[in-house]
């Protein structure tokens, strides 16, 4: 046989695969809201009907339709959106309907093969491939008067289009490793990860509707680290503070304007999504120890995040 024949083959009886694993678990959604109707894709991930889409497809709205291949149509609940990760979770009311697989986008690589499936243009159960074609982007959302980035952003060239938001992005194994979220571009778009602080989001959602955040009060800027301190930590940057809002967690803490942040909770901190990464609810009232560069000298102080108000 013809070696890129048969590689050919090899590709398309993986896409084949994610495809038929998939496609009972992706819904088509139809959402009223006081803005008016919308669509979206979006995925079912537990057992007892529970919904992965984005928050973006459910905003304003507390339910709607959801449509699978297989004919099914049930209404859905809105459980709790969070605007500032893009995530939302619905409920179903039809019960059966088989559950997909959550992956670790933590573990994807540059050049590695993801299938997109979700409900394009209105064309139920549509499939593109791609490749990861970058990890680590970084995605602006807002909330009224907030703005947060997400971090570690998949970016992807599988085809995505307008109703594709809400569906699943999958690895050649078929586990969802990313909700797609935006499409940014001709040949270029966006999907949310699944990985451990995506896991907290659903799972504050799930039981509260909600999702609580912490408050540092602390806003910075990457910089490149001193070569000494380089050698001695194996760290390159850390987060230079230009500003510490005054009677925040971080002025009280004793954090001042050119401090260099390194480490806070004994993990690595490079740029403003780290801080943010440590900012979901359990990090409220807790004591959250910080290290930081100043004036060639380390320093360690202890912060106590607060609720973050809207």
């Amino acid at each position: 046989m013809d070696p890129e024949i048969d590689a050919l083959d090899a590709y398309s009886r993986v896409v084949s695969s994610v495809a038929a694993t998939l496609l009972p678990s992706v819904a088509s959604l139809t959402v009223r809201s006081p803005r008016g109707e919308g669509a979206g894709s979006a995925v079912v991930y537990t057992p007892d009907g529970f919904v992965l889409t984005s928050a973006h497809v459910v905003a304003g709205a507390d339910g709607g339709l959801a449509e699978f291949t297989n004919g099914i149509q049930t209404r859905f609940d809105v459980v709790g959106t969070d605007p500032l990760a893009d995530l939302a979770v619905l409920r179903i009311r039809e019960t059966g309907v088989p559950p997909a697989t959550l992956g670790n986008a933590d573990d994807l690589r540059i050049g590695q093969l993801v299938v997109a499936v979700g409900n394009p243009l209105g064309l139920a159960g549509s499939v593109t491939a791609g490749v990861v074609s970058a990890l680590g982007r970084s995605l602006p959302v807002h909330d009224g008067r907030h703005v947060r980035l997400i971090d570690d952003v998949i970016q992807t060239d599988a085809a995505l289009n307008p109703g594709n938001s809400g569906g699943a992005l999958a690895d050649s194994t078929g586990k969802v490793v990313g909700v797609n979220t935006a499409v940014a571009g001709i040949g270029l778009g966006l999907a949310v990860p699944i990985n451990s602080n995506t896991r907290l989001i659903m799972s504050e959602l799930m039981s509260t509707g909600k999702v609580r955040r912490a408050w540092l009060g602390v806003a910075g800027t990457p910089v490149t680290l001193p070569q000494p301190l380089v050698e001695r930590t194996g760290q390159r940057k850390g987060l230079r503070l230009v500003e510490v809002v005054p009677g925040s967690p971080a002025g009280q803490a004793g954090l001042y304007v050119g401090d260099v942040m390194l480490s806070a909770g004994g993990r690595p901190i490079i740029g403003v999504q780290d801080v943010q990464r440590l900012m979901l609810g359990p990090a409220i009232g807790q004591r959250l120890s910080i290290t930081v560069l100043r004036k060639g000298a380390l320093v360690d102080v202890a912060a106590v995040p607060e609720p973050l108000s809207r």
